[in-house]
């Protein structure tokens, strides 16, 4: 099982895909691990050295001591860049991992060929929002995260997606329930505390925005606000809810793989 060591623990992560390929760095949302692109690896790895990693506080990756930043997200893939000598890659980041993305893009161009931000924004959600759900994990601990998981499909999925594809959407709602409580709570902080509505306008890199008209976390105004103020940037908005690489499926992964090959 592959690890790149931190300063304070461990990033797991995972690489498919054929060597010498151009590095595709897929970053997970909140509440999830790196399976959830599961249903894209093989495909991207048709044109991709796919690296995916579980996010600070999720998965097999390190649970630190919160709160933590976007910008320390971010410090992260750059040390795991720097671990696997990986000079430039392409960044597709959903939701939390478009914030991940955002930051990236503003503070370390250098290291980007493209970027994708999808299903995010340049401040999600309010402080109450988030402050909620950080007291509820400090009271509930694992059973406010299933609590969480119970109510995910509401805003991760379309009701049509859910009753249709109920096996995918357990898969992603039991990712969440078997997230850490510290680790949820101590990114919740992050996205409570991240604010990139002035800064957005300094990306420089090629930027794809992927928006869906049923996602009430990151609605479609978040994403045209992103294409109005990252110069050049591509808006492709689609019938879904927050989980879009989940719910699209193949859809997302030909759009993502069209704009990165062009």
């Amino acid at each position: 099982m592959p690890f790149v060591q931190l300063d304070d623990g461990e990033l797991h992560y995972q690489i498919d895909g054929p060597q010498g390929a151009p590095v595709l760095v897929l970053s997970n949302a909140l509440g999830t691990d790196l399976h959830m692109w599961d249903a894209q690896v093989d495909a991207f790895s048709q044109s991709f050295r796919v690296l995916r990693y579980d996010t600070r506080g999720h998965g097999k990756s390190l649970v630190s001591q919160g709160p933590y930043t976007i910008e320390q997200l971010g410090q992260d893939v750059l040390a795991l860049l720097d671990a696997l000598q990986i000079d430039k890659a392409h960044f597709c980041g959903l939701s939390m991992g478009g914030l991940t993305g955002q930051w990236l893009g503003i503070h370390a161009s250098d290291r980007l060929h493209k970027l994708v931000l999808s299903n995010t924004a340049a401040k999600i959600g309010t402080p109450d929002i988030w402050n909620e759900r950080i007291t509820l994990l400090e009271h509930e601990g694992a059973q406010g995260m299933l609590t969480l998981a119970q109510t995910a499909p509401q805003r991760w999925f379309t009701p049509e997606f859910t009753a249709s594809h109920p096996e995918q959407v357990k898969a992603a709602t039991d990712q969440l329930a078997a997230t850490s409580p510290f680790g949820y709570a101590a990114c919740c902080a992050a996205l409570r505390d991240a604010d990139y509505l002035k800064q957005v306008s300094s990306i420089a890199v090629d930027t794809l925005i992927i928006c869906c008209s049923h996602d009430a976390v990151t609605t479609v105004a978040d994403g045209h606000y992103l294409q109005n103020h990252i110069d050049g940037s591509q808006l492709s908005d689609y019938y879904a809810a927050h989980m879009s690489s989940v719910e699209l499926g193949q859809v997302f992964t030909l759009r993502v793989t069209e704009f990165l090959l062009s």
